[in-house]
């Protein structure tokens, strides 16, 4: 492909040499350079690419695209100022590989708590309404059923148009994906066209990485600023922030709740340990899922639904059919009449929620035991919220690891503890090893109890210093069951 083609929804500042050399592929990483790659030098949060440009010259790359003033005498190589490089790598690879975002309907998810259920529910809806479909979430990617490992919760923009295109190439007509606060920020979904628009909630995360709450709603708002005329927002009413995502969107403004007044409203009926019966917009149904939380993402699956043209009737019914999400709120129960619940919650109000949410459908003088961990390097202020919460909820709470990283797994229970005052600490336990807090807690239930694991979902590993070890909460459960 030409350059100018590919440049052709690009601000540029200047372009020196050649202005439209052949491009035979593009990178954003400089050890992949081969004769005639493009490659584009991002400014990253560890890394900045700017100072591999040489290195991308040396292996082959004639077009460097950059933001930042540069030093090189390279002859025969066509070097693109733009005033934001990540920008424009998210324009360039939309147009490298056809706009596939314009070929099919595009929906994207973005929240604290709830993309990956709201997406992947989205993707099984309209699979079971008939249609092809594609899905980008944290647990998997699928084209039309086929799976594809995912790395990131919202690929880099070369791996993302990559998916959309082999989407379109597979006849798909929609797809749903999760939209990190990350993603918007670092502009990886630069150069997509969005059908429509979900936010889900807004609690404390990535603090470690946003700062603050404030940049942190202003990295999600943009998503929503950022839609066309066309495209649909909808959001849940009943977060404090709701309101404030559709403030300077240009889209068909939506809205959900479960509290108030809205477009779109459900009401919980009935609440058990095996579903819930809610009212959705004066229908009754019964569905496959336990929480207040995850109503208020099959409301959102079902007012998105119906924003895509499909009939709120056969909506409803297929609604009724959905199952959780793998790791979310994923129940196993014990021989010796107990229950185990895998859950994602890693966020202190996803925590609470799915602690709530057990106490709701909790039987008899069950009692509740709490396994939770927080992740190494990353929001460290969350870390004795997390277990306050889970010592408030909970009858016993088992502080352990999850993903360390490069950090000490007891320095991180260290910092969860600190959150904690002598009584408190009376009903805590600290066990380091993971599998042992797990058996630990299975050997404590009793007939009628709910142990909560909660943290990984369905991950199936634990990173500890930069290796992925094999690790699954739901196989340890299985194996301690006999199953």
């Amino acid at each position: 492909m030409k350059l100018q083609e590919l440049l052709k929804n690009v601000e540029t500042a200047e372009i020196k040499g050649d202005s439209n050399p052949e491009v035979k592929n593009i990178i954003t990483d400089s050890r992949k350079a081969e004769k005639g790659s493009l490659f584009i030098a991002i400014k990253g949060v560890q890394v900045d690419g700017h100072q591999y440009i040489e290195n991308a010259i040396q292996l082959g790359a004639n077009v460097i695209v950059y933001e930042e003033d540069i030093n090189t005498t390279a002859k025969d190589v066509t070097f693109v100022k733009v005033a934001n490089s990540a920008e424009a790598a998210g324009i360039i690879a939309t147009t490298w590989y056809g706009n596939p975002s314009q070929k099919l309907k595009l929906v994207g998810v973005t929240g604290t708590n709830g993309k990956t259920t709201t997406a992947t529910l989205l993707y099984e809806m309209f699979r079971k309404l008939g249609y092809k479909v594609g899905l980008l979430s944290t647990v998997a990617n699928y084209i039309d059923g086929k799976v594809f490992h995912a790395t990131h919760t919202t690929p880099d923009p070369l791996s993302l148009n990559e998916m959309l295109a082999k989407m379109v190439n597979a006849g798909c007509d929609y797809a749903f994906m999760e939209v990190s606060s990350h993603a918007i920020h670092q502009n990886r979904i630069a150069g997509l066209k969005y059908t429509g628009g979900i936010f889900t909630n807004l609690t404390q995360d990535h603090l470690d990485y946003h700062k603050t709450m404030d940049e942190y709603l202003k990295a999600k708002k943009k998503f929503f600023d950022d839609l066309s005329a066309d495209a649909f927002a909808l959001t849940n009413a009943d977060d404090k922030n709701g309101m404030v995502m559709l403030q300077n969107t240009k889209a068909r403004k939506y809205s959900y709740s479960v509290k108030g007044l809205a477009d779109f409203k459900a009401r919980i009926l009935e609440k058990h340990f095996d579903g819930t019966t809610v009212e959705i917009d004066g229908h009754e149904i019964e569905v496959q899922f336990v929480g207040v939380f995850n109503v208020y993402n099959l409301l959102a699956v079902y007012a998105a639904s119906v924003l895509l043209g499909q009939n709120a009737e056969e909506v409803l019914v297929v609604l009724s059919t959905l199952r959780p999400v793998a790791g979310r709120f994923e129940t196993i129960r014990s021989p010796k009449g107990f229950t185990a619940i895998v859950d994602y919650a890693h966020t202190p109000d996803a925590l609470t929620n799915v602690l709530e949410a057990i106490h709701e459908v909790l039987e008899g003088n069950g009692h509740v035991i709490t396994v939770v961990g927080c992740g190494g390097n990353r929001d460290k202020t969350k870390r004795p919220i997390m277990a306050r919460e889970a010592v408030r909820l909970s009858d016993k709470a088992i502080l352990t690891s999850d993903n360390p990283r490069y950090e000490e797994p007891e320095a991180i229970i260290n910092d969860m503890a600190d959150g904690l005052n002598s009584d408190q600490m009376k009903k805590t336990l600290l066990i380091v090893e993971r599998e042992q807090a797990i058996k630990t807690a299975c050997m404590i239930a009793q007939e009628g109890d709910v142990i909560l694991i909660a943290g990984k979902g369905h991950e199936d590993y634990q990173d500890v210093k930069g290796v992925k070890h094999h690790f699954d909460d739901r196989e340890i459960v299985r194996s301690i069951f006999g199953e």
